[in-house]
């Protein structure tokens, strides 16, 4: 008997696969290594089971099945049938069976000249089994005694209300699962078997089936309600004292069991009623919460477990094994030395190192061997006489198992990996949970179940790995992603309500204040009572009742309830990946953070309009603060998170390849600002390091000082930083180069008359008639002061990313070395030693002789042989029409601005910029080349002084000081060079003349 018993366990490992066959069947008849279920295959199934049946059946008849009394054996015999009558009924469900078969055994009859041997049998077990509940009812008629008895002693397990109440038993046995997605409906099959002989009973059955259908979903929802309170009530318990796991661990068994028989049962059981409310939990977010922690805690305490149960068979079951041995009346002798060495072995094993890794195997084997044994009719001992030795040896065997098998007994109450093939199912639940704000701390546990999923593959479906994978990924990442975006948008609302808050105490918002508060100083008439004065900032504070809940009261409660769901674990595996649910929340924080701030900028590309640096900053900070306290309800890293965003920021294109701040103040300094200051209808003004509007009848759309002061420009320094800045620098190039290119051409247009005045210059009569002969002096001159306007602009914030000392706060030990560097350099040394220091230096904010950025940009469009007498001639060219800037009546200078009011002064900028970058690409001596442009514009200037009729001399002394500018902002001359060749005196005059002009019209 116990080699027949030993064959039903074989053929019931080798058909476990039947439970989990792959989506396709193999009809190729080739032999992988991982062999799949195939037609032939379940044919030898199907008939040695029926072999195995006939043959067993006198020795079936004559054994005992109780699951009270031998468990192990009662469970297999009934594992075994299931079996046998899951993968017949799955069979059947294919479609074109027949076809499928015979178009094989046609191509294997054309392959090798004969039919395949297996298809004769192949096709009758078709043809049998065309209708399987009738076939498996006649091959199971012997069996019939068996069976109903393993059946009845069920009563023991079930609760006893089910049995004994019909419809409650057929509302548990509704639906039968015979595949993963294949289920049957258990009324059905009723009622086709019972209408030949019992056709009595169905209309008991169709009562039943409708009692079930009416009552079944609300007595369901109410037994998970219980269910949730009871498991949460036990975590609590077993987390405050994790020793009681040792006696109560086969409650925790039960009650993952019972919660993992509702989940599965509402996946699997959703149908169209008049009460779909039964059928949809909101709450479904709890129950698995606390069936993981309950998981995670036998996990957490298994050696608790291990070493209660150890010390619980050898000092209670082998004394209790020993009591009833000596108990027994009749004991044959070969199961008195059988049950004396279970004793003996039971007592010697105490310590947990040296007992667990064989101990289960070993007495698991023992006593499934001595159930079979005395299950038998005519044994010398019957197991069933002596129902006190059987619920020892039960009790000794599941202690036995929880010694190292607590992931086996877990896979077996808590295997909630079905749902991988119920994915609407599982993301309707997981909808209506995140829907209810209560079950917004548990929605973790959906993605958590995912990593159950790999428990659904087997050795013998290779191919279904891949799709498993897939599906179990998709939907963790599904979820991670939903209650990730769900926290960020309660984060983001936040830091959006601190934003406005703190938007209220920017000083722009003081001037209301201020004035108030002169008025009422100086006794003016208040204002009328419809005038309801605003809220000073801080009263949002002050609350009067405890009681009054505010929005942002309301947030924070969400935000504590959404972080608290990433508390149930730092991460899990999922198929050989490690999920993180942190990082899915940092991940959709940097995408919208990226986009919240780029939407702060409120740049509108078609009137030009954009905030203010500053402003932009002050909100960045604001929201930087709030979410700094993110890190108080969930550990993540805010910072990594914050110099992530900033640093795309300072890129062209973050990493999602949406514009970035850079870009958007890059396109709006050059179209907005600079465009309009090169038409001069914006100045720049050297006095207060700024940009300022012009006076003129069209308004313009935005201020330029507030943009480009002190103030805005060390903003912008700090929004996009040096990369950003280097990005604006490229830029600004791109536009100067594209203005040398037209100066060249123009100095070719007049090569001839440059290179003659280049010669006599010192001749007055002689330049008097090559003047004549230039054309386009006003564009020369109009070129070169935007190319000043923009290398002003440049100027202004590279001063104002050193004043911000962004380098010098985050890496003081690279900015040491480059200032040390940068002095020891001189432009006299070699070139390519210099250039690098001064790119490096220029990229940290620290101002250098000679600019990089230009000398990079004027080395590309090298040509010919020709550039350096061009560049000579292009100087020559400005020098000699300086005279035609009197004509303009703006060319005046404005003390209040330290400039000119057409930019005009921005020359002295573009001069000395551009001298000194043309001639270190050329490799030629810098103050040479100046103190010639210094002589040309000397001598052509000094001729004005002689013409004192003409209409040059209107502006004649605000274009003497542009001598002076240029020499004093070059650091290759100097004002002993400027008097050699220009009166000082000259230069006073003008300067006493200018101010003259300023207090009269001031005055």
């Amino acid at each position: 008997m116990c080699i027949i018993f030993h064959e039903i366990l074989e053929y019931d490992k080798c058909v476990g696969m039947l439970h989990q066959p792959g989506k396709y069947f193999n009809i190729t008849g080739a032999k992988p290594k991982k062999v799949p279920l195939t037609f032939e295959n379940a044919q030898k199934l199907a008939t040695d089971f029926s072999t195995l049946f006939l043959i067993s059946i006198y020795l079936f008849i004559q054994c005992y099945f109780n699951i009270a009394v031998n468990f192990d054996f009662t469970k297999n015999y009934l594992d075994l049938i299931v079996t046998y009558a899951s993968v017949i009924y799955m069979l059947s469900r294919i479609d074109d069976k027949k076809a499928i078969v015979g178009m094989y055994n046609c191509a294997y009859e054309f392959s090798n000249g004969n039919s395949d041997p297996s298809f004769p049998r192949l096709g009758q077990m078709l043809i049998e089994y065309g209708h399987p509940w009738k076939k498996l009812s006649e091959e199971f008629g012997p069996h019939t005694k068996s069976v109903t008895e393993a059946l009845l002693s069920l009563l023991m397990v079930y609760p006893p209300f089910m049995l004994k109440n019909p419809p409650m038993w057929n509302a548990s046995l509704r639906f039968y699962r015979i595949h993963r997605i294949i289920s049957y409906n258990v009324n059905s099959l009723s009622s086709h078997l019972f209408i030949s002989r019992y056709s009595k009973c169905i209309p008991d059955i169709k009562e039943c089936k409708e009692y079930v259908i009416i009552n079944c979903g609300a007595l369901r929802r109410e037994k998970r309600n219980f269910l949730r309170n009871a498991l949460k009530e036990l975590t609590k318990v077993l987390e405050d004292e994790p020793a009681l796991l040792g006696p109560k661990a086969l409650f925790v068994f039960m009650a993952l069991s019972f919660s993992r028989d509702e989940v599965l049962w509402l996946a699997e059981n959703i149908p169209k009623t008049k009460t779909p409310e039964d059928y949809a939990d909101s709450q479904m977010a709890e129950l698995l919460y606390y069936m993981e922690k309950l998981r995670t805690l036998l996990a957490q305490h298994r050696y608790v477990i291990q070493r209660y149960h150890l010390q619980y068979l050898s000092q209670y079951d082998a004394l209790a094994l020993n009591d009833t041995i000596q108990g027994m009346y009749v004991c044959p002798e070969e199961e008195s030395v059988l049950m004396s060495s279970f004793v003996s072995t039971l007592c010697n094993h105490n310590n947990p190192s040296k007992v667990m890794p064989t101990i289960t195997d070993l007495m698991t084997q023992c006593f499934c061997i001595h159930q079979a044994y005395t299950s038998i009719g005519k044994a010398p001992l019957s197991l069933k006489d002596y129902p006190e030795l059987a619920t020892v040896m039960n009790m000794a065997q599941f202690h036995t198992r929880m010694m190292d098998n607590v992931n086996e007994l877990l896979c077996e109450t808590a295997d909630l990996s079905i749902l991988c093939f119920h994915a609407r199912v599982f993301e309707k639940l997981f909808s209506q949970s995140s829907e209810d704000v209560s079950m917004q701390r548990y929605l973790t546990a959906f993605p958590v179940i995912c990593s159950h999923f790999s428990q659904r593959l087997h050795i013998l479906c290779p191919e279904e790995t891949e799709d498993i994978e897939n599906q179990s990924l998709k939907l963790c990442v599904t979820f991670l992603e939903e209650i990730s975006r769900q926290t960020c948008t309660v984060v983001l609302e936040i830091c959006a309500e601190q934003y406005n808050l703190h938007e209220k105490l920017l000083p722009k918002h003081s001037a209301e204040t201020i004035s108030t508060a002169r008025n009422k100083k100086l006794k003016k008439s208040l204002p009328k009572k419809a005038d309801v004065p605003k809220e000073k900032p801080g009263t949002e504070s002050l609350r009067k009742d405890k009681v009054i809940v505010t929005n942002l009261d309301k947030m924070h409660q969400a935000l504590t309830e959404l972080c608290t769901s990433y508390s149930i674990c730092a991460d899990f595996t999922v198929f050989k990946h490690i999920i993180v649910p942190a990082e899915f929340l940092l991940a959709q924080l940097e995408i919208r953070l990226n986009k919240v701030i780029v939407q702060m900028a409120n740049y509108n590309q078609r009137t030009h309009e954009i905030a203010r640096p500053s402003d932009l900053l002050a909100g960045i900070q604001a929201y930087v603060t709030s979410l700094h306290s993110l890190s108080c309800y969930v550990n993540i890293d805010v910072t990594r998170l914050v110099k992530s965003v900033l640093l795309q920021q300072m890129q062209p294109l973050d990493s999602y390849g949406a514009q970035t701040i850079t870009t958007l103040y890059t396109n709006w300094f050059l179209e907005g600002l600079l465009r309009q200051a090169s038409s001069a209808l914006i100045v720049h003004c050297p006095t207060t390091q700024c940009f300022v509007n012009q006076n003129t009848e069209n308004e313009q759309s935005f201020h330029a000082e507030e943009y480009s002061d002190i103030c805005g420009l060390r903003s912008l320094a700090e929004l996009i930083g040096p990369f950003g800045l280097k990005f604006l620098n490229e830029n600004l190039m791109w536009h100067i180069i594209s203005q040398v290119g037209e100066l060249k051409k123009l100095v070719s247009d007049n090569m001839d008359a440059l290179v003659q005045m280049r010669a006599n210059y010192d001749n007055p009569e002689a330049m008097s008639d090559l003047q004549k002969k230039l054309t386009g002096s006003e564009n020369v001159l109009k070129r070169m002061t935007i190319v000043g306007v923009i290398l002003s602009f440049r100027s202004m914030i590279q001063d104002a990313l050193e004043e911000v000392n962004i380098m010098d706060r985050h890496c003081p030990f690279l900015m040491r070395p480059i200032k040390c560097l940068k002095d020891f350099i001189y432009p006299d040394g070699d070139i390519k030693v210099t250039l690098g220091v001064y790119e490096m230096a220029s990229a940290a904010g620290l101002p250098c002789e000679i600019d990089p950025a230009l000398v990079s940009a004027i080395a590309n469009m090298q040509t010919g042989e020709e550039e350096f007498k061009i560049t000579c001639l292009l100087l020559v060219f400005i020098a000699v029409s300086l005279p035609t800037l009197c004509l303009d009546p703006n060319s005046f200078y404005s003390r209040e601005h330290g400039g000119h009011q057409n930019n005009i002064h921005c020359l002295a900028t573009a001069v000395n910029h551009l001298a000194a970058a043309m001639f270190t690409v050329q490799r030629k001596n810098i103050q040479t080349q100046l103190q010639e442009f210094l002589k040309v514009a000397s001598s052509i200037l000094l001729q004005l002084g002689q013409n004192v009729e003409r209409v040059e001399i209107k502006n004649r002394d605000s274009v003497y000081l542009l001598l002076h500018m240029i020499v004093e902002q070059s650091p290759f001359l100097s004002q002993d060079m400027l008097e050699m060749c220009f009166p000082y005196v000259l230069l006073r005059n003008a300067y006493r003349e200018v101010h003259k002009t300023f207090i009269h019209t001031m005055g």
